[in-house]
């Protein structure tokens, strides 16, 4: 597996590292051949097929950071914590996945039913469905026993940013991921971002993937768990166009894959 910028193999990311990512600045992978430095690479698990191991390099390791980040490496969650995940897109899942098997309460939305059933399904504990749950922060709220949720999945962006932290735990983290709503806030109640983070303690952090040896440390804990990452749909390679309309229609549950060879 190709770690996403190939020189980004420890601690914080760097400037220089932003110009060694994978689909832009450099050419993506969508290829039928690729050489890549050996220390841009991470060993697939043995009891994975290629389909399910081609979507830990973005999405499962986006949401170990966003679950691990912050802790030391080697020292994953285990435990005692609440975990707030926004969709069930491919990071979502993956967040729910790594969340379940770690023993971390687990509070999933989306606009499906269906998609909520499956998640239940998955072990999330509480699933609410944020278009007929339009106060979707207060029923957080309720279900943790007015605590909060200890770390975020933030993938609405703008629109859904309040309502997080609207919902957050004190000292909790809202992990920045995604901004499906939008980047500008266009609410009439302008978010006040340095007021709000003060007001609960709240950390506000940007998770752009993570480095080669938090990788590894979460092909670890995948081996010892068993997860298989959910693939939604898988399209041949010269599909990969209908692929990408799929993907940006939102349907999926989980990750969309696209098999380059046979």
């Amino acid at each position: 597996m190709a770690i996403f910028n190939q020189t980004h193999l420890t601690g914080q990311i760097q400037a220089h590292n932003m110009t060694s990512g994978l689909g832009l600045p450099l050419p993506g992978v969508l290829c039928e051949y690729r050489a890549f430095p050996a220390d841009g690479l991470v060993a697939v698990p043995d009891f994975m097929s290629d389909e399910e191991a081609c979507n830990l390099p973005i999405a499962s390791l986006t949401a170990w950071m966003a679950i691990n980040g912050m802790r030391p490496l080697g020292q994953p969650a285990q435990g005692g914590e609440t975990v707030l995940i926004q969709g069930t897109g491919g990071v979502a899942i993956a967040g729910l996945q790594i969340a379940h098997a770690a023993g971390l309460k687990t509070i999933v939305t989306s606009s499906s039913d269906e998609k909520l059933e499956k998640a239940r399904k998955m072990g999330a504990d509480f699933t609410i469905n944020y278009r007929t749950t339009a106060g979707w922060e207060s029923e957080v709220m309720r279900v943790t026993g007015d605590k909060g949720a200890d770390i975020i999945f933030e993938n609405g962006g703008a629109q859904t940013l309040r309502k997080s932290f609207d919902c957050i735990a004190f000292g909790g983290l809202i992990n920045c991921i995604g901004y499906l709503s939008g980047k500008e806030d266009v609410s009439e109640d302008k978010l006040h971002t340095n007021v709000l983070a003060l007001r609960r303690n709240v950390t506000l952090k940007g998770i752009l993937n993570g480095p080669k040896d938090r990788f590894e440390e979460m092909t670890q804990f995948y081996e010892r768990h068993q997860i298989r990452p959910v693939v939604d749909r898988t399209f041949k390679f010269d599909e990969a166009k209908e692929a990408l309309k799929y993907l940006y229609s939102g349907g999926h549950f989980g990750k969309v894959v696209v098999k380059v060879a046979e």
